[in-house]
C-alpha cells in the first residue's frame, strides 16, 4: 500500500470533489494522505478533512512564501496546534530564495520557530528548500546540534551535495512527480542513490502531476505513477518500492499508526 506524504487537500483542484479524490487514491493504492498546510487560515479546514476521512492526516505550519504574513507564529502556537491527534507533522516550512516572496531573516525566523516545535511535539519537520541550500543546511545543522528533530525534505530538487547532507542530519527525503519528467535527469541521478529506508513519495497535489499524467490536476492516486517510475528507475519491484516506502512514512509520521 503506498502513503502519499505530502499533498493539499484543501486546495482548488481536489477541495472540490474532497470525496472523490479520497475514493480514487484508495483505489489506487494508497493507504494514507497527508495534507499540508501552508498558512494560518488553513490550519482548521486540513484538521477538519483530516477528521473527515480515516486515512487523511493534517500538518501545521507556515510556507516560506508566508513568513511576512503570519510574523505572530511562533513554536508556542505550533505546538499548542499539534496537540490534535490527527496532526502528524510540523510544516511545511523552509527558505524560498527562488520567489523571494517573503523577507529573508523573516523566513529563516520562523524556519526556526518550526524546528523547535518539532523538537518540542517529536512530530516531523516538513522542509521545503528552493535556491537556498547552503542557509537550509546551515539552519538544519544548528537545529540539530540545539537537538534532535525528525526531518523530511519535501519535493527533493536540490543538489546530491544537499541530499547528503540532510542524510547526514537523519532527513529522509520525498520525492514527487517531478522525478518522471524527462528534463530531471540530475534529479533522476540522485534519486538512485538515497537509502532505501529514507526514502519517501509524494505527489505535493494539485501540482506537478507525474508522466503520464501530465497537464492534469494531480491527485494523490497519481502517487501510483511516481512510485513505477522510481521502482523502475532504482531497479526494484513496484511492490517491494510501494510497502518500503509506505513503512518509512509511517516510521518518520509516528500518528499515522497510532
Amino acid at each position: 500500500m503506498l502513503i502519499d506524504s505530502h499533498c493539499h487537500l484543501n486546495y482548488p483542484g481536489l477541495v472540490e470533489d474532497e470525496d472523490g479524490v479520497v475514493e480514487r487514491a484508495r483505489a489506487a493504492g494508497v493507504s494514507a494522505m497527508i495534507s499540508i498546510s501552508t498558512r494560518e487560515r488553513e490550519w482548521d479546514d486540513v484538521i477538519a478533512g483530516a477528521e473527515r476521512h480515516a486515512d487523511v492526516f493534517a500538518t501545521v505550519g507556515i510556507h516560506p512564501h508566508e513568513a511576512d504574513q503570519h510574523p505572530d507564529i511562533d513554536t508556542a502556537k505550533l505546538v499548542d496546534r499539534a496537540q490534535h491527534p490527527k496532526v502528524v507533522g510540523i510544516g511545511e516550512t523552509g527558505l524560498d530564495y527562488f520567489y523571494d516572496k517573503s523577507d529573508r531573516n523573516q523566513q529563516r525566523k520562523s524556519f526556526y520557530a518550526h524546528i523547535s516545535a518539532s523538537r518540542q511535539t517529536g512530530l516531523p519537520l516538513i522542509v521545503h528548500t528552493r535556491d537556498a541550500e547552503d542557509d537550509t543546511i546551515d539552519m538544519l545543522r544548528q537545529g540539530s546540534r540545539d537537538g534532535a528533530f525528525p526531518m523530511v525534505i519535501h519535493c527533493f530538487t536540490g543538489s546530491r551535495r544537499l541530499a547528503e547532507a540532510c542524510l547526514d542530519l537523519g532527513a529522509y527525503i520525498s520525492l514527487s512527480g517531478i522525478v518522471t519528467f524527462k528534463n530531471a535527469r540530475e534529479l533522476q541521478e540522485t534519486a538512485r542513490i538515497i537509502p532505501t529506508d529514507r526514502l519517501l513519495i509524494e505527489t505535493d497535489s494539485p501540482f506537478l502531476a507525474p508522466v503520464p499524467m501530465r497537464g492534469k490536476v494531480c491527485e494523490p492516486a497519481y502517487v501510483a505513477h511516481t512510485a513505477s517510475f522510481l521502482a523502475k528507475l532504482r531497479e526494484t519491484d513496484v511492490q517491494e518500492l510501494a510497502a518500503t516506502t509506505a513503512s518509512n512514512a509511517r516510521k518518520l509520521f509516528t500518528r499515522l499508526s497510532a
